[in-house]
Protein backbone atom coordinates (compact mmCIF):
# COMPACT_ATOMS: atom_id res chain seq x y z
CA UNK A 1 0.00 0.00 0.00
CA UNK A 2 1.07 3.17 -0.90
CA UNK A 3 -0.41 6.55 1.21
CA UNK A 4 0.69 9.59 2.03
CA UNK A 5 0.14 12.98 3.33
CA UNK A 6 -0.57 15.48 0.63
CA UNK A 7 0.61 18.61 0.51
CA UNK A 8 -2.55 19.97 1.50
CA UNK A 9 -4.26 19.53 4.73
CA UNK A 10 -7.22 20.93 5.64
CA UNK A 11 -7.24 22.33 8.93
CA UNK A 12 -9.18 24.50 11.17
CA UNK A 13 -7.11 27.73 11.15
CA UNK A 14 -7.13 27.64 7.06
CA UNK A 15 -10.71 26.74 6.82
CA UNK A 16 -13.08 29.02 5.55
CA UNK A 17 -16.55 27.82 6.68
CA UNK A 18 -15.87 25.24 9.59
CA UNK A 19 -18.52 23.09 10.10
CA UNK A 20 -18.38 19.15 9.83
CA UNK A 21 -17.75 16.35 7.28
CA UNK A 22 -16.43 17.05 4.19
CA UNK A 23 -17.38 14.99 1.35
CA UNK A 24 -15.67 15.62 -2.13
CA UNK A 25 -12.97 17.99 -3.04
CA UNK A 26 -12.33 20.11 -6.80
CA UNK A 27 -10.31 22.35 -7.75
CA UNK A 28 -10.44 25.59 -10.05
CA UNK A 29 -7.44 25.04 -13.18
CA UNK A 30 -6.42 28.42 -12.13
CA UNK A 31 -6.04 28.32 -8.57
CA UNK A 32 -3.86 26.46 -6.08
CA UNK A 33 -5.63 25.28 -3.86
CA UNK A 34 -8.62 22.53 -3.33
CA UNK A 35 -12.04 23.28 -2.36
CA UNK A 36 -13.21 20.76 0.54
CA UNK A 37 -17.08 20.72 0.90
CA UNK A 38 -18.77 19.59 4.01
CA UNK A 39 -21.78 18.23 5.46
CA UNK A 40 -23.65 20.49 6.79
CA UNK A 41 -21.67 23.50 5.02
CA UNK A 42 -18.59 24.29 2.98
CA UNK A 43 -15.05 24.14 3.79
CA UNK A 44 -12.69 26.41 1.38
CA UNK A 45 -9.40 27.01 0.76
CA UNK A 46 -7.87 29.12 -1.18
CA UNK A 47 -8.02 32.81 -2.88
CA UNK A 48 -12.54 31.77 -3.87
CA UNK A 49 -13.18 31.35 -0.02
CA UNK A 50 -14.55 34.61 1.47
CA UNK A 51 -17.03 35.61 -1.49
CA UNK A 52 -18.28 32.37 -2.18
CA UNK A 53 -19.00 31.60 0.91
CA UNK A 54 -21.20 34.52 1.08
CA UNK A 55 -22.91 33.10 -1.85
CA UNK A 56 -23.63 29.26 -0.54
CA UNK A 57 -27.07 28.18 0.80
CA UNK A 58 -26.89 28.16 4.61
CA UNK A 59 -26.84 25.47 6.66
CA UNK A 60 -30.33 23.96 6.77
CA UNK A 61 -29.80 23.14 3.38
CA UNK A 62 -25.80 22.55 2.49
CA UNK A 63 -24.32 20.86 -0.39
CA UNK A 64 -23.28 17.22 -0.16
CA UNK A 65 -20.85 17.52 -3.82
CA UNK A 66 -19.18 20.53 -5.73
CA UNK A 67 -17.34 20.49 -8.71
CA UNK A 68 -15.29 22.65 -11.19
CA UNK A 69 -16.90 23.54 -14.61
CA UNK A 70 -13.39 23.95 -16.02
CA UNK A 71 -14.38 25.56 -19.38
CA UNK A 72 -16.90 28.22 -17.95
CA UNK A 73 -15.37 28.67 -14.47
CA UNK A 74 -18.06 27.84 -12.56
CA UNK A 75 -18.35 26.15 -8.96
CA UNK A 76 -21.59 23.28 -9.37
CA UNK A 77 -22.70 22.29 -5.76
CA UNK A 78 -25.58 19.53 -5.23
CA UNK A 79 -27.41 21.13 -2.22
CA UNK A 80 -29.98 19.10 -0.08
CA UNK A 81 -32.31 19.79 2.97
CA UNK A 82 -32.28 18.01 6.08
CA UNK A 83 -34.82 16.52 7.99
CA UNK A 84 -36.89 17.70 9.51
CA UNK A 85 -37.06 20.42 6.59
CA UNK A 86 -39.28 19.70 4.00
CA UNK A 87 -37.62 17.48 1.17
CA UNK A 88 -35.95 19.77 -1.20
CA UNK A 89 -32.62 19.24 -3.62
CA UNK A 90 -31.16 21.47 -5.87
CA UNK A 91 -28.10 22.28 -8.04
CA UNK A 92 -26.17 25.20 -7.18
CA UNK A 93 -23.45 27.02 -9.89
CA UNK A 94 -21.49 29.85 -9.08
CA UNK A 95 -19.46 32.29 -11.33
CA UNK A 96 -15.43 31.83 -10.26
CA UNK A 97 -14.94 34.30 -12.59
CA UNK A 98 -16.82 37.37 -11.26
CA UNK A 99 -15.32 39.33 -7.83
CA UNK A 100 -18.08 38.69 -5.71
CA UNK A 101 -18.67 34.84 -6.89
CA UNK A 102 -22.49 35.36 -8.07
CA UNK A 103 -24.79 32.69 -8.45
CA UNK A 104 -25.53 31.50 -11.38
CA UNK A 105 -29.03 29.81 -10.58
CA UNK A 106 -30.19 27.54 -7.63
CA UNK A 107 -32.42 24.91 -9.88
CA UNK A 108 -34.73 22.44 -7.89
CA UNK A 109 -33.95 18.99 -8.91
CA UNK A 110 -37.70 16.83 -8.61
CA UNK A 111 -38.18 13.54 -8.38
CA UNK A 112 -41.68 12.71 -9.50
CA UNK A 113 -41.96 9.32 -7.76
CA UNK A 114 -41.40 10.51 -4.78
CA UNK A 115 -43.96 13.58 -5.28
CA UNK A 116 -46.41 11.13 -5.95
CA UNK A 117 -45.92 9.00 -3.25
CA UNK A 118 -44.97 10.48 0.52
CA UNK A 119 -44.02 7.28 1.63
CA UNK A 120 -40.91 7.13 -1.20
CA UNK A 121 -37.54 8.29 0.34
CA UNK A 122 -36.86 11.79 0.07
CA UNK A 123 -34.28 12.69 -3.57
CA UNK A 124 -30.69 12.85 -2.54
CA UNK A 125 -28.82 15.27 -4.72
CA UNK A 126 -25.15 12.99 -4.16
CA UNK A 127 -22.83 13.86 -7.09
CA UNK A 128 -22.24 16.01 -10.10
CA UNK A 129 -19.82 16.16 -13.08
CA UNK A 130 -20.16 18.40 -15.77
CA UNK A 131 -19.41 17.85 -20.00
CA UNK A 132 -17.84 20.28 -22.35
CA UNK A 133 -21.49 21.89 -23.59
CA UNK A 134 -21.69 22.81 -19.65
CA UNK A 135 -24.32 20.56 -18.95
CA UNK A 136 -24.16 18.69 -15.62
CA UNK A 137 -25.46 15.76 -14.50
CA UNK A 138 -26.37 14.86 -10.68
CA UNK A 139 -27.14 11.06 -9.34
CA UNK A 140 -29.89 10.98 -6.99
CA UNK A 141 -29.01 8.32 -4.59
CA UNK A 142 -32.33 7.79 -3.13
CA UNK A 143 -34.04 7.33 -6.01
CA UNK A 144 -31.41 5.66 -8.29
CA UNK A 145 -31.72 7.82 -11.39
CA UNK A 146 -29.71 10.75 -13.11
CA UNK A 147 -30.82 14.48 -13.40
CA UNK A 148 -29.18 16.62 -16.19
CA UNK A 149 -29.31 20.12 -16.04
CA UNK A 150 -28.55 22.47 -18.76
CA UNK A 151 -25.70 25.44 -18.66
CA UNK A 152 -28.57 27.56 -18.09
CA UNK A 153 -29.86 25.95 -15.43
CA UNK A 154 -33.12 24.02 -17.02
CA UNK A 155 -33.49 20.73 -14.96
CA UNK A 156 -34.90 17.37 -16.02
CA UNK A 157 -34.45 13.60 -15.05
CA UNK A 158 -32.03 12.29 -17.75
CA UNK A 159 -31.25 8.63 -17.11
CA UNK A 160 -33.94 6.30 -14.55
CA UNK A 161 -32.33 3.31 -16.45
CA UNK A 162 -33.67 -0.17 -15.78
CA UNK A 163 -30.13 -1.22 -15.35
CA UNK A 164 -29.68 1.30 -12.20
CA UNK A 165 -32.07 -1.68 -10.43
CA UNK A 166 -31.61 -4.76 -11.94
CA UNK A 167 -29.12 -5.86 -9.44
CA UNK A 168 -30.20 -7.09 -5.66
CA UNK A 169 -30.00 -5.14 -2.99
CA UNK A 170 -28.67 -6.86 0.54
CA UNK A 171 -31.34 -4.20 2.53
CA UNK A 172 -29.45 -5.75 5.56
CA UNK A 173 -26.09 -3.96 5.35
CA UNK A 174 -25.80 -0.17 6.58
CA UNK A 175 -25.49 1.13 3.71
CA UNK A 176 -28.03 -0.29 1.54
CA UNK A 177 -30.30 3.26 1.10
CA UNK A 178 -27.34 4.76 -1.01
CA UNK A 179 -28.15 3.92 -4.96
CA UNK A 180 -26.11 5.77 -7.75
CA UNK A 181 -23.46 7.75 -6.20
CA UNK A 182 -20.31 8.96 -7.81
CA UNK A 183 -20.34 9.77 -11.40
CA UNK A 184 -17.79 11.51 -13.69
CA UNK A 185 -18.16 12.82 -17.50
CA UNK A 186 -15.26 11.13 -19.95
CA UNK A 187 -14.68 13.00 -23.08
CA UNK A 188 -15.38 10.07 -25.13
CA UNK A 189 -19.48 10.92 -24.47
CA UNK A 190 -20.53 8.81 -21.81
CA UNK A 191 -20.60 8.97 -17.71
CA UNK A 192 -19.34 6.26 -15.42
CA UNK A 193 -21.59 6.31 -12.54
CA UNK A 194 -20.82 3.68 -9.40
CA UNK A 195 -23.82 2.09 -6.46
CA UNK A 196 -23.09 1.75 -3.34
CA UNK A 197 -25.56 -0.86 -2.42
CA UNK A 198 -24.37 -3.22 -5.08
CA UNK A 199 -21.40 -1.75 -6.05
CA UNK A 200 -21.65 -1.81 -9.62
CA UNK A 201 -20.37 0.42 -12.07
CA UNK A 202 -22.22 1.75 -15.23
CA UNK A 203 -21.57 3.02 -18.27
CA UNK A 204 -24.53 6.22 -19.56
CA UNK A 205 -24.61 7.47 -22.95
CA UNK A 206 -24.45 10.97 -22.44
CA UNK A 207 -26.91 12.01 -25.46
CA UNK A 208 -29.50 9.85 -24.52
CA UNK A 209 -29.44 8.50 -20.74
CA UNK A 210 -29.09 4.75 -21.74
CA UNK A 211 -27.24 3.06 -19.33
CA UNK A 212 -25.77 -0.63 -19.04
CA UNK A 213 -23.41 -2.44 -16.21
CA UNK A 214 -19.98 -2.35 -16.75
CA UNK A 215 -18.23 -5.89 -16.62
CA UNK A 216 -15.89 -5.91 -13.43
CA UNK A 217 -13.96 -9.03 -12.35
CA UNK A 218 -15.26 -8.05 -8.78
CA UNK A 219 -17.70 -5.75 -7.36
CA UNK A 220 -16.64 -2.43 -6.04
CA UNK A 221 -17.77 -2.81 -2.26
CA UNK A 222 -19.47 0.54 -0.91
CA UNK A 223 -18.15 2.35 -3.79
CA UNK A 224 -18.37 6.35 -3.30
CA UNK A 225 -16.54 9.07 -5.39
CA UNK A 226 -15.17 8.39 -9.05
CA UNK A 227 -12.20 9.91 -10.34
CA UNK A 228 -10.78 9.26 -13.84
CA UNK A 229 -6.83 9.74 -14.74
CA UNK A 230 -5.43 11.19 -18.49
CA UNK A 231 -4.29 7.68 -19.08
CA UNK A 232 -7.76 6.15 -18.72
CA UNK A 233 -7.27 5.02 -15.38
CA UNK A 234 -10.49 5.17 -13.50
CA UNK A 235 -10.61 5.61 -9.65
CA UNK A 236 -13.31 4.78 -7.30
CA UNK A 237 -12.60 5.21 -3.60
CA UNK A 238 -14.63 3.61 -0.75
CA UNK A 239 -14.63 4.34 2.94
CA UNK A 240 -12.35 0.84 3.27
CA UNK A 241 -10.02 0.98 0.08
CA UNK A 242 -9.76 2.67 -3.26
CA UNK A 243 -9.93 0.85 -6.46
CA UNK A 244 -7.91 1.41 -9.50
CA UNK A 245 -9.31 0.09 -12.41
CA UNK A 246 -8.60 -0.33 -16.40
CA UNK A 247 -10.42 -1.18 -19.27
CA UNK A 248 -9.41 -1.73 -23.01
CA UNK A 249 -12.91 -1.70 -24.79
CA UNK A 250 -14.18 2.08 -23.47
CA UNK A 251 -15.70 0.17 -20.81
CA UNK A 252 -17.78 -2.41 -21.50
CA UNK A 253 -15.70 -4.36 -19.97
CA UNK A 254 -13.00 -3.44 -16.98
CA UNK A 255 -10.39 -5.25 -14.41
CA UNK A 256 -9.59 -3.79 -11.14
CA UNK A 257 -5.71 -4.28 -11.68
CA UNK A 258 -5.51 -2.98 -7.67
CA UNK A 259 -6.68 -1.96 -4.57
CA UNK A 260 -5.03 0.36 -1.95
CA UNK A 261 -6.36 0.13 1.70
CA UNK A 262 -7.98 3.05 4.01
CA UNK A 263 -8.43 3.76 6.99
CA UNK A 264 -11.73 2.88 7.32
CA UNK A 265 -12.26 4.98 10.85
CA UNK A 266 -11.51 8.28 8.90
CA UNK A 267 -14.37 7.21 6.68
CA UNK A 268 -13.22 8.38 2.98
CA UNK A 269 -16.22 9.92 0.96
CA UNK A 270 -14.51 11.13 -2.48
CA UNK A 271 -10.97 11.04 -5.01
CA UNK A 272 -9.82 13.91 -7.26
CA UNK A 273 -6.77 13.85 -9.73
CA UNK A 274 -4.05 16.38 -9.74
CA UNK A 275 -1.55 17.47 -11.74
CA UNK A 276 0.69 14.57 -13.20
CA UNK A 277 -2.21 12.11 -12.54
CA UNK A 278 -1.67 12.11 -8.61
CA UNK A 279 -4.18 10.80 -7.33
CA UNK A 280 -5.77 12.64 -3.72
CA UNK A 281 -8.33 10.85 -1.29
CA UNK A 282 -10.54 13.34 1.09
CA UNK A 283 -10.68 11.61 4.44
CA UNK A 284 -14.33 12.68 5.59
CA UNK A 285 -15.51 11.25 8.98
CA UNK A 286 -18.80 10.84 7.18
CA UNK A 287 -20.06 8.47 10.35
CA UNK A 288 -19.29 11.69 12.09
CA UNK A 289 -21.39 13.66 10.75
CA UNK A 290 -23.84 11.23 9.19
CA UNK A 291 -25.13 10.01 12.46
CA UNK A 292 -24.40 13.17 14.82
CA UNK A 293 -21.70 11.66 16.43
CA UNK A 294 -19.67 15.08 17.05
CA UNK A 295 -18.42 18.58 15.55
CA UNK A 296 -14.84 17.91 13.95
CA UNK A 297 -11.77 20.59 13.03
CA UNK A 298 -9.61 19.00 11.30
CA UNK A 299 -9.89 16.70 8.20
CA UNK A 300 -7.11 16.16 5.79
CA UNK A 301 -6.30 15.15 1.90
CA UNK A 302 -3.95 11.96 1.40
CA UNK A 303 -2.30 11.01 -1.88
CA UNK A 304 -2.04 7.41 -2.78
CA UNK A 305 -0.40 5.68 -5.52
CA UNK A 306 -0.72 2.22 -7.11
CA UNK A 307 1.39 -0.60 -5.92
CA UNK A 308 1.26 -2.61 -8.55
CA UNK A 309 2.15 0.67 -11.02
CA UNK A 310 4.96 1.68 -8.84
CA UNK A 311 6.38 -1.80 -9.24
CA UNK A 312 6.09 -1.55 -12.74
CA UNK A 313 7.51 1.58 -12.93
CA UNK A 314 10.61 0.06 -10.88
CA UNK A 315 11.43 -3.20 -13.28
CA UNK A 316 10.95 -0.70 -16.57
CA UNK A 317 13.80 1.19 -14.90
CA UNK A 318 16.00 -1.67 -13.84
CA UNK A 319 15.45 -2.96 -17.53
CA UNK A 320 17.03 0.19 -19.25
CA UNK A 321 19.45 0.35 -16.64
CA UNK A 322 20.30 -3.34 -18.17
CA UNK A 323 19.77 -2.60 -21.88
CA UNK A 324 22.59 1.21 -21.23
CA UNK A 325 24.95 -1.72 -19.79
CA UNK A 326 24.57 -4.08 -22.29
CA UNK A 327 25.10 -1.39 -25.42
CA UNK A 328 28.14 -0.21 -23.05
CA UNK A 329 29.56 -3.71 -22.84
CA UNK A 330 28.88 -4.13 -26.75
CA UNK A 331 30.67 -1.10 -27.54
CA UNK A 332 34.06 -2.02 -24.65
CA UNK A 333 34.30 -4.95 -26.89
CA UNK A 334 34.19 -3.66 -30.48
CA UNK A 335 36.79 -0.83 -29.26
CA UNK A 336 39.00 -3.60 -28.00
CA UNK A 337 39.38 -5.46 -31.01
CA UNK A 338 39.59 -2.95 -32.95
CA UNK A 339 42.61 -2.16 -30.65
CA UNK A 340 44.27 -5.60 -31.51
CA UNK A 341 43.68 -4.69 -36.05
Amino acid sequence: MFLKIAPITIFFSFVVVALMDPISAGKPPHHQFPIAQSVPGVRLVGPIGPALRRRLPPPPHPPLRVTVDNYRRRLLAAVNSIPPLPAFAALAAYDLRSPDRRRLFLTPLRDPAAESAPDKDRPVANDVTVDFSGNAFVTNSAGNFIWKVTPDGEASVFSASPAFTAHPVDRDQKYSFCGINGVVYLSKGYLLAVQTNTGKMFKVNAEDGTARTVLLNKDLTFADGIAVRSDGVVVVVSHQKAYFIKSDDSWSEGVVFDETALEAERFATSVAVGGGDRVYVLYGHADEGQWGNGVRETFSIVEIESEKEQKEDTVWIYVLIGLGFAYFCVWRFQMRQLAFL
